[in-house]
């Protein structure tokens, strides 16, 4: 029999109130992190290397004693077990009963991992393959266009989870981009997102990526919707320019409506942690080449393995979630900054951002048991050091919260070393990085209480080696290992989200009045609430 998956969480162990009693100590004055970081090898004891990346933790507000205690929840709750065990198939996601196996969508091992008494294996290879074969006969000239041109544009329809990571992944890594394509992202339901997109592209040379799981998302349904008149309205057949990524059976799996290729992703992968099957392989193989994904690809699983087997005390994602977890629930930070100083990691804070708070915002444990209070946090970020002179004066001096500052070391462009004040930008970069880290965690006195800064703000570093492929996968499975196991702590299931479809059955009901309206211009708005009934005149007005 398979041994029973842990379901304590932090706050029934006894250790919870000896962290607690830790975080008060840490509001004491000798606990400042000035006075924290002058600790002889606080650098060497506070660091890790893993994963292929670097993680510095020195300026958070911790003391050794207390990173004990936040190592040893690995073995009280069964951390490195539980995550072992979702990579080898156990139904982690209790509520809908489904494996979570987005790490099996990066794993080139001879291994077999079972759902339901069958491997998933095979089929994972076979769409990767199906990915390389349809991205090399589009780069080669094999698969054209309906007018026998290239393809020269490619649009990404899909919302969430169909998007988000692939945006992160082609905007880091846009500058390795070299097959002659541009890639767009119809999302939003807003009619501007479509005019833009329009705007940009040759109807011509375009192909349309649809991506839903379910193929019945309001958003991505009127979308495509809108995307087929285009083409129509433009003498193009759309099963020549319409390629689908969707589950086996959807409406965009129907062979009554064929589309140049249909691409399958499957109930055990979750929209959120989904770049690495086909919902990103298809247009970042697409933009980039099957090999730039294949290497990014491979960058995730080696930080896969890390997360599934390394020590805690040298497990990057393990160590940040515990970090999390006590500046959240100990420390009572709410906020947290993600900082790259590296422009083509734009879209990473946008992503994490979904990743993080639709798997971690919840209010019940897996047991279905209400939590003493809600978990998760408010993720939000920008690129440094744009991030300086727009919201930094709140960092310094306003509500505190903790940043992850993220760092590489090779920046993408090697060619431009002019100096500026005695620097290149490269290194003006990371003079700024260094800055802001050293000046939340120190302050600074002054009798101008204007300029005076208490300090005492925490940040971790993480560094890259540079924003290669491989690099970019490792950081996105970071994160995803990262929010996982924050899961795991707070003892709640990190793979549904409800609270995102209550907002869509409400707007079910309001859709139908509407449509009940534009077919009869007398029809009264009813069995809704007033508030939105004199929205909606308004909207006819």
């Amino acid at each position: 029999m398979t041994a029973p998956i842990h379901t304590k969480r932090l706050d029934q162990l006894d250790l919870h109130n000896t962290l607690k009693a830790r975080a008060a100590a840490m509001q004491r004055p000798e606990n400042h992190l000035k006075r924290l970081l002058a600790e002889p090898d606080r650098f060497e004891y506070f660091s890790a290397n893993g994963g292929g990346l670097f993680f510095d933790y020195a300026r958070q507000r911790l003391d050794q004693e207390t990173v004990k205690d936040l190592v040893s929840l690995d073995g009280r709750l069964g951390l490195r077990e539980r995550f072992a065990r979702m990579c080898d198939g156990a139904k982690l996601n209790v509520t809908e009963n489904r494996a979570v196996l987005h790490t099996a969508t990066r794993e080139f091992g001879n291994v077999s991992i079972q759902v339901d008494g069958r491997d998933v294996m095979p089929e994972i290879r076979d769409v990767r393959e199906q990915i390389r074969i349809f991205s090399e006969r589009i780069h080669q000239g094999e698969l054209r266009s309906a007018g026998g041109r290239p393809f020269t544009d490619v649009v990404v329809i899909g919302i969430g989870g169909s998007y988000l990571g692939t945006e992160f992944v082609s905007t880091a890594l846009a500058a390795f981009a070299d097959k002659k394509i541009r890639l767009h992202y119809l999302a939003n339901v807003d009619i501007h997102n479509f005019g833009a997109v329009a705007r940009a592209i040759d109807p011509q040379s375009t192909l349309w990526v649809v991506i839903s799981k379910s193929y019945t998302t309001a958003e991505t349904s009127a979308n495509t919707h809108l995307a087929e008149e285009f083409m129509l309205d433009n003498g193009i057949e759309p099963a020549r320019h319409m390629v689908t990524v969707t589950a086996k059976g959807s409406p965009g799996d129907d062979p009554d409506r064929p589309v140049l290729r249909t691409f399958h992703m499957f109930d055990y992968i979750g929209g959120r942690y989904s770049v690495t099957s086909a919902v990103g392989g298809v247009p970042l193989s697409l933009y980039l080449g099957y090999d730039r994904f294949e290497a990014f690809l491979r960058g995730a699983a080696e930080m896969d393995a890390h997360a599934r087997t390394a020590t805690p005390e040298e497990n990057l994602p393990l160590l940040a979630a515990l970090i999390s977890v006590w500046n959240t629930t100990y420390l009572g930070y709410g906020q947290q900054g993600i900082i790259p100083y590296a422009s083509p990691l734009a879209k990473l804070a946008p992503h994490v951002q979904q990743l993080n708070m639709e798997s971690n915002g919840k209010a019940v444990d897996t047991q279905g048991k209400m939590l003493p209070e809600p978990a998760g946090v408010v993720i939000f970020g920008e690129p440094g050091t744009n991030a300086q002179h727009s919201f930094f004066q709140l960092a310094h001096q306003g509500k505190a919260f903790p940043i992850d500052f993220i760092g590489v070391r090779q920046p993408q462009y090697t060619q431009y070393t002019v100096r500026s004040k005695g620097v290149t930008h490269h290194q003006e970069l990371w003079a700024n990085l260094l800055a802001q880290a050293r000046a939340l965690a120190e302050g600074q006195d002054n009798p101008d209480r204007a300029r005076h800064f208490d300090g005492n703000r925490p940040s971790s570093i993480l560094l890259l080696d540079d924003l290669g492929p491989i690099n970019v996968g490792r950081l996105l499975a970071f994160y995803e290992a990262r929010t996982v196991y924050e899961g795991f702590i707070w003892g709640i299931n990190s793979f549904d989200q409800f609270g995102v479809e209550l907002g869509k059955k409400v707007a079910d009901s309001l859709r139908a009045q509407i449509a009940l309206r534009n077919d009869d211009p007398d029809h009264r708005f009813a069995g809704i609430d007033p508030i939105s009934e004199d929205y909606l005149e308004m909207l006819f007005e």
